[in-house]
This record gives C-alpha cells, structure tokens and sequence, in this order.
C-alpha cells in the first residue's frame, strides 16, 4: 500500500502511514487531488491500481470484487458502493412547493435554527430536500426547504434520545437511515455532472451492478493497462472534473465503467476542500466543467456552452478566463480526437439525462 502525503502539515500524513506499515511519498504541497492520484501511479507496480480517499474506509474484498469485473477487456473502471460515515434522522416536512421571482428552486420554508439536543446542525443539514446555506448583510443566516422531499440531519449519538428543533419547535423525524455519498456519476444535458444516489437512504434500488456515465475517483479501482492507455488524471483541474474527464476519454476510447454495489466503502461528509475557499470551489467547479465539455463533448455542446458562459452574469470568473483557455482546449481536444474510437455525439446521446435525479 502507498499512501501518498498530499501536502499536509509537517508531513504528518505520511508520519502516521510510515508508524502503520505503509509505504509514503510526501508532496510539498497540495496541488489538487488528481495530482496525489497521478504521483501514486507513477511510484507503484501491479495491473490493478486503487484510489481511495482520505477519510475513507473500505470494506473487506472491495478491491478483490472490482478485479472481478475488471477481467472484461471493455471495462476500463469500478467503483463500489460510497456511503457516509454515520446514521442520520431523515425529516419530511408537509410543506407545498412554491417558486419565487426566477429562481428556479422550489421552496418550502426558511430554516433560520435548527438543532439536535441543543447543538446547531443547521450547516450540516444534507440531502435534496435543503438548498445551501444563505446569509444576510448582518451575518444573519437561513436555508430553504424544498417542500415534501426529505432532508437530514446527522445523528451526534446514537444511544441518546435528542429533540430536534426547527425554528425553535421540536420536530419529529421520520426515521434512522444510512445515507449513500455515490453509486457512480450521471450527465446532465449542460454537461455537468452528479453522483447517482448523493444523500439519499442506502436502500435496495441500488443494489445492483450497473453501468453509469462515469466514477468519482475517491474509491475507483482500474488497471495499468487501462491508465496507459486513457493516460493521467488531468492535474491542472485542481479539484473538480478529474474524474469525469477521465471516464470521458475512456469512453471515447471504447472503454465502459460500472458501479458495483458488492462492496461498501464508508466516507466522512465534507463540507469544503482543504485549501480552496467556496469561491474558488466554485470557480474551477464551472471552469473545469466547460474545458471537460471542449475537450470530450459534441463540439456544438461545448460551443453552446461556453458560449452560454461568456453571456451569463456570473461571479465565479470564468467568462473572462475564456477567450484565454479556449484555443488550448481545443487544441487538446485536436490530440485526443486521434485515440478516440467513438464519436463523441454516441457518448453524449446515450448518456445525457440518464440517471439524473428528478427531484431538485
């Protein structure tokens, strides 16, 4: 095993998997998580290469199960089961959907307070039934419901009983449930992309093995053949899209890849990257998007895009970044095209709008 220190403080990742037997290469500094990905496959041997994060724990034969499938010469990537870490109250609120002005967002009720046995879960609220965290001039705060579809609320102790309150009135929860992180990504129709199954219970729809759009690279298991021939995890994307432009290219190169729900791979929630605030999350998550639709997509679908882009009123600044990185992704796109043994509009077809979640 090779544990690949991406950065940490004094190198106390690498100290902590060194004390436990693992073998570490310690960078100096975090450049993203493709390019820990990238340093690990340089610095190891064998035919079949795993990643898995950093507050991640896998189960028993979760590499021995993706082995399996990956003996199919067409299948170029696995990825298992990614639920979080913990229990979580699951809570339906009988409220009618209603829309304001042109947001498109369905709204409930505005949560100002929310706790569980007198601590503020109002952050860590999760699932498609909560919009994200807003907040006021003053420093005031609120999230929006999304009417009659669930949100969750992570347990803090199993064995106690806590009262809920929203805006001061104690709720009662639906039920206790496991929460998935992922079951493999979809395609949406702008080409953004999104995990199958993203908090919502680990129920029986999932359980079987599937063939999805593409895998996050959290807990993806792949061979050496199949990175000499796709090639590294594009690093220059800092955080955000590696992934999906990996999967991207190998499927333009024939390959195909599958979740597999036989094993479970247990993740802590995040709320953030280390390293990168919301607004520049939010920066590469749309730069990183458009340079993945140049580089792989219908080259009309990526125009429309990016054209979309250099209109729209944004502050993530990736409009003006755009005359600048658009002649090298198009540039890429010219190199790769040279692999590729489908078109990207069959990619594109067959996987746009497949998957994609219908609740908001």
């Amino acid at each position: 095993m090779l544990v690949v220190d991406n950065g940490s403080p004094h190198g106390s990742a690498g100290t902590i998997a060194s004390e436990r037997g693992a073998r570490s290469v310690r960078l100096r500094r975090n450049d993203g998580f493709a390019s820990g990905v990238n340093c690990g496959i340089s610095e190891t041997g064998g035919d079949v290469v795993a990643f898995l994060d950093d507050g991640a724990v896998a189960g028993d034969g979760w590499v021995t199960a993706a082995t399996g499938l990956l003996e199919d010469p067409t299948i170029g990537a696995v990825a298992p089961r990614v639920a979080l870490a913990g229990r979580y109250l699951e809570v339906l609120l009988d409220d009618e959907p209603w829309f304001a002005n042109a947001d498109a967002r369905p709204r409930g009720r505005q949560l100002r307070q929310a706790t569980l046995g007198g601590v503020d879960v109002l952050p860590a609220l999760l699932g498609p039934g909560i919009h994200d965290l807003e907040t006021g001039p003053a420093g005031d705060r609120w999230r929006w419901t999304s009417g009659r579809t669930p949100f969750y609320v992570p347990l803090l102790d199993l064995d106690a009983e806590l009262t809920l309150r929203l805006n001061f009135e104690p709720v009662r929860a639906s039920r206790v449930v496991d929460l998935l992180s992922s079951a493999g990504s979809y395609l949406r129709e702008d080409g953004s992309v999104g995990d199958v199954g993203s908090a919502v219970p680990n129920d029986a729809w999932l359980d079987a093995t599937e063939e999805r759009f593409a895998l996050g690279l959290g807990a993806l298991v792949t061979t050496r053949e199949a990175l000499g021939k796709v090639g590294a995890f594009e690093q220059r994307y800092r955080t955000g899209y590696e992934d999906t432009d990996w999967c991207w290219r190998a499927r333009l190169m024939g390959l195909r890849m599958f979740y597999d729900p036989a094993v479970t791979v247990r993740q802590a929630p995040r709320s953030d990257v280390a390293g990168f605030s919301r607004q520049r999350l939010r920066h590469l998550a749309e730069r990183n998007r458009i340079l993945t639709l140049l580089r792989n997509a219908p080259l009309d679908v990526a125009m429309r895009e990016a054209w979309r882009k250099r209109r729209e009123e944004s502050d993530d600044g990736v409009a003006d970044l755009l005359p600048r990185v658009l002649p090298r992704a198009l540039g890429e796109r010219e190199l790769l095209r040279r692999h590729w043994m489908m078109r990207p509009r069959e990619v594109f077809e067959r996987w746009a709008g497949v998957d994609v979640p219908t609740a908001i």
